[in-house]
């Protein structure tokens, strides 16, 4: 399944670029100095360790649409099988090769057939996949994480999160974000996102009757 951009929204794509590549290039410093046994570090992605996420991010921007459909048929729509097979073609020999190329990448506007904001969500979602494990901190611009959010609130692509959130009030405690009805669960806007799309560990730092739902939801992919 995929999510094209519709027309009318190209013009705003063209202002999310530079967001993905300012966000590409945080991460690119913030990995600069890693040791090797930190590059190991299992990453907030189940079963994927920090290098093989950043992996996943430059192959997510070095895919046009018709090489991510010949990916898909090529591994007969298991959309998890693709993944990791675009993955391990960007791991290289070592951290140093894998950083490298998503160096390469920093301002790449290639992606998959998802809108561009997609691909902002995708930056700082794996991101902070990366970032915790690690104990590296960074502040996203508050209007960066809010369109991100606004994104996710309404789809379920590329990531349950609409779903996820069905029958819960989310209300950000640093911005405006402020979505749907039922059980309240509040907190920062990045803590908001990151357990819209099924990271568990944030619903640590949410609050409200809505937050064991919310947890007991983060379970399913």
């Amino acid at each position: 399944m995929t999510e094209p951009e519709p027309k009318t929204d190209l013009h705003r794509a063209t202002g999310i670029w530079p967001l993905v590549h300012t966000e590409r290039a945080a991460l690119t410093a913030d990995l600069a100095d890693l040791t090797d046994k930190q590059w190991t570090t299992p990453s907030l992605c189940t079963g994927l360790t920090v290098r093989e996420v950043l992996a996943h991010l430059t192959a997510a921007a070095s895919l046009i649409p018709v090489q991510w459909l010949a990916g898909v048929i090529r591994c007969r729509f298991d959309f998890d099988k693709q993944v990791a097979m675009q993955l391990a073609e960007q791991m290289g020999a070592n951290p140093a090769e894998t950083l490298k190329r998503f160096r390469r990448v920093v301002t790449s506007t290639t992606k998959p057939p998802i809108p561009t904001v997609a691909m902002l969500g995708e930056s700082i979602v794996h991101g902070q996949d990366i970032r915790r494990p690690l104990d590296i901190r960074h502040d996203h611009p508050i209007e960066t994480v809010t369109q991100v959010a606004e994104y996710y609130q309404g789809s379920d692509l590329p990531v349950l999160t609409k779903g996820r959130i069905g029958g819960l009030r989310l209300v950000a405690t640093d911005g405006p974000f402020n979505t749907g009805s039922g059980l309240l669960v509040s907190g920062t806007t990045l803590a908001l996102t990151m357990a819209m799309t099924g990271r568990k560990t944030y619903c640590d730092e949410l609050h409200g009757d809505g937050v064991t739902t919310l947890r007991d939801r983060c379970e399913t992919p």
